[in-house]
C-alpha cells in the first residue's frame, strides 16, 4: 500500500508547490481535485497544463490512483444537474488522458442527496449513476462513489448495495473510513464490507458520533490507523491509503494546508511502521 494525500485539503496553492511539497515530505501518490474552486479546476487545464501536470507527478514518483470530483447526482433542477454532469464528465475525461499506460486515475465523487432518499428514490438514484458509470466505462474508467455522512450514500450496508445492483467493474468505492467511525461502526467491521469494493481511500481522524462530531486531521484524534493498516492489508487492499483535509478543519481560524499534510503524513509513516505493512 502507499501513503497518499488529496489536493482537497490545499485549494489555493498551485500545482508546482503542492506537489513539490508532498514530493519532499514523502508521500507516495497523490489525488488531486479538480473541482471549480481549486487550482486544478478541470475548467482551467488546457491541454498543455494536463501534460505537464502528469510529468510534475512522474518526475516526482508521484503515483495519480484518483482524481476528486465532488458533484451531488441527485440534483432536481435539471439546469444544476446539466451542469454537475458536465464538470464530472470533463473529470472522468481527465482521468482517461493521465493514464500511466497500467491503469487509469479513479474518479472520486459522492452522491449527495439525503440519507431517506435511498428508500424512497432508489430508481432515480440508480438511473443517475448509471449515466456516469455508462460513461466512464466508454472510456475505461472506474467510478469510486464515496459515502458520506448526510447524504443518500452513508453506510457501508448501502455502499455494498449500490455496487451489486449496478454489477460493473467500473463502478466501485471509494471507502472513506471515517463516515464509518462517526456512526460508530468498529474498524473491522467497516473493512470487511468495504474492502472487497475499494477503488481507492479517504482517512481522516474524528471525535465524536453523529450527529456530534467533528472531522480532524490524521493524528489530531484518536483513531486507530495501526489497526485500520492492519485490517487493509488483510482484506487483500493494494492501493492507496489517501489522506483528506475536511472541509471542517479548512475553515478553522489559521489553517495551514502545508502543516495538515506534514501531520498527515507522520501519523500514517508512524502508522505503517507499526503495523508492519511494506510499502512500495
Amino acid at each position: 500500500m502507499q501513503i497518499g494525500y488529496t489536493t482537497w485539503g490545499m485549494p489555493k496553492v498551485p500545482v508546482d508547490q503542492a506537489l513539490t511539497f508532498l514530493h519532499d515530505v514523502g508521500f507516495d501518490a497523490v489525488e488531486l481535485t479538480v473541482l471549480p474552486n481549486y487550482t486544478t479546476a478541470v475548467d482551467g487545464l488546457d491541454a498543455g497544463e494536463r501534460r505537464r501536470i502528469k510529468a510534475l507527478c512522474s518526475g516526482y514518483g508521484l503515483a495519480m490512483p484518483a482524481v476528486a470530483a465532488h458533484r451531488s447526482l441527485l440534483e432536481e433542477d435539471p439546469d444544476a444537474h446539466r451542469e454537475n454532469m458536465r464538470l464530472l464528465k470533463r473529470a472522468v475525461d481527465l482521468c482517461a488522458e493521465w493514464s500511466d499506460g497500467s491503469g487509469r486515475p479513479v474518479l472520486d465523487t459522492v452522491m449527495g442527496g439525503a440519507p431517506e432518499d435511498w428508500e424512497t428514490r432508489l430508481d432515480f438514484i440508480l438511473e443517475r449513476v448509471r449515466e456516469l458509470v455508462d460513461y466512464a466505462a466508454d472510456r475505461g474508467v472506474v467510478i469510486g462513489m464515496e459515502a458520506h455522512v448526510g447524504c443518500a450514500l452513508d453506510t457501508a450496508e448501502k455502499s455494498v448495495q449500490l455496487v451489486e445492483a449496478m454489477d460493473t467493474p467500473h463502478l466501485g468505492l471509494n471507502f472513506d473510513i471515517s463516515h464509518f467511525d462517526v456512526l460508530g461502526m468498529p474498524i473491522e467491521e467497516a473493512v470487511r464490507l468495504m474492502a472487497p469494493y475499494a477503488v481507492h481511500t479517504h482517512v481522516k481522524d474524528q471525535r465524536g458520533r453523529v450527529p456530534d462530531f467533528e472531522f480532524l486531521v490524521p493524528g489530531e484524534g484518536d483513531f486507530d490507523f495501526t489497526a485500520y493498516l492492519r485490517a487493509m492489508h488483510a482484506a487483500g487492499y493494494e492501493g492507496s491509503i489517501t489522506a483528506e483535509v475536511s472541509n471542517m478543519v479548512q475553515r478553522k481560524p489559521g489553517y495551514d494546508p502545508f502543516e495538515a499534510a506534514a501531520l498527515c503524513y507522520r501519523t500514517l509513516e508512524n502508522a505503517f511502521a507499526e503495523a508492519g505493512v511494506p510499502r512500495p
